[in-house]
């Protein structure tokens, strides 16, 4: 059976700063500091300094700029075309667009309480399951697309970690706290025919971020 890779690749820092909740909406491009994260990510990916170049036959990328503009170094540096996938797109939200929290955020007003009410599901927006199945998917596609070599897969961060949730056998609520998918980051998927046998997680960017630093965003 062809070993087959496909790394979910989360898109790089963005440009926010008032700290919004940016969601699906349009016009939130990488920051400097994110593009060169992409590039970092590239460089690896294409064994810059260690020889080591991976085996990427395939790139595809939510269609949200920033997730697209993650992707492009990777696309250039193996000299491939990005294609676009709606089911990799960051989870609906409804505090989309506002700012989140108690003090001077969306959460002190009471209009917004009643979408608090389910932390399971969430009822704050699309259903945690919804997200993994249109994720795996996604990824069945991309490893079929790369079979036998590898696919990079370009989406977000609530989405790429239910889905490693899922495959885990775990829960899918969780506290975001302690999700494990920093920006930049790569949650690799292996695969023994369509048998997934290892998942592994790196972060080849995280020099680029200050020290003790969570850059928050979806």
């Amino acid at each position: 059976m062809p070993s087959t890779t496909v790394h979910l690749l989360r898109h790089g820092e963005v440009h926010n700063p008032s700290g919004v909740l940016y969601g699906r909406l349009p016009g939130f491009h990488l920051s400097e500091r994110g593009a060169a994260m992409a590039q970092t990510v590239a460089e690896h990916l294409a064994g810059a300094g260690n020889g080591d170049r991976r085996d990427v036959v395939h790139v595809v990328a939510s269609p949200l700029v920033r997730a697209q503009e993650t992707a492009r170094p990777i696309a250039e540096a193996f000299g491939l075309e990005i294609a676009a996938d709606d089911r990799l797109v960051e989870a609906a939200n409804h505090f989309e667009g506002l700012t989140f929290g108690v003090g001077d955020g969306s959460l002190r007003r009471p209009t917004h309480w009643r979408y608090l009410w389910n932390p399971f599901r969430p009822s704050w927006g699309e259903p945690y399951r919804s997200q993994v199945e249109r994720m795996l998917a996604a990824v069945d596609q991309a490893r079929a697309a790369a079979e036998g070599h590898e696919a990079v897969v370009v989406s977000h961060q609530l989405p790429i970690w239910v889905t490693r949730q899922a495959l885990a056998g775990r829960r899918l609520w969780h506290d975001p706290r302690h999700r494990q998918c920093s920006v930049a980051s790569l949650t690799s998927l292996r695969y023994d025919g369509v048998r997934l046998v290892d998942v592994t997680y790196s972060e080849p960017a995280a020099h680029l971020l200050p020290a003790g630093r969570q850059v928050p965003g979806a």
